[in-house]
């Protein structure tokens, strides 16, 4: 089993906990499911379950019927993986500003760890 943490912001804002509330119970329900899978399998999940974005940037693939949303996370040290946010799947390709985001969340998470 890994572990899963959830990022929490300098002023205590969890954002994937706050992208899970926002999503229909059915589609919350599918995106537990997938972070439990995650959970269970760890690096070892692949395609179509996850992608690979950048380099340690990888993301969480959840389909429920049409709707289709993403999860941000990375593997830290040991058996760690650390969900960054999500959101709605609107385009082929992942938003830049997504992406962006989640690197940056990256960073503030591991400069963190290190204080």
């Amino acid at each position: 089993m890994w572990n899963i943490v959830f990022y929490e912001k300098s002023n205590g804002r969890i954002p994937v906990k706050d992208f899970l509330a926002s999503l229909s119970r059915s589609q919350h329900a599918k995106a537990i499911r997938d972070i439990e899978l995650l959970e269970q399998f760890g690096t070892d999940l692949q395609m179509p379950h996850v992608k690979n974005i950048d380099g340690k940037l990888w993301e969480l693939r959840i389909k429920l019927g049409s709707d289709i949303s993403r999860i941000f996370y990375f593997v830290h040290t040991g058996k760690n993986i650390v969900l960054l946010h999500g959101y709605v799947k609107k385009s082929n390709r992942a938003p830049k500003n997504q992406i962006e985001k989640a690197k940056k969340y990256i960073i503030d998470y591991e400069g963190r760890e290190k204080l």
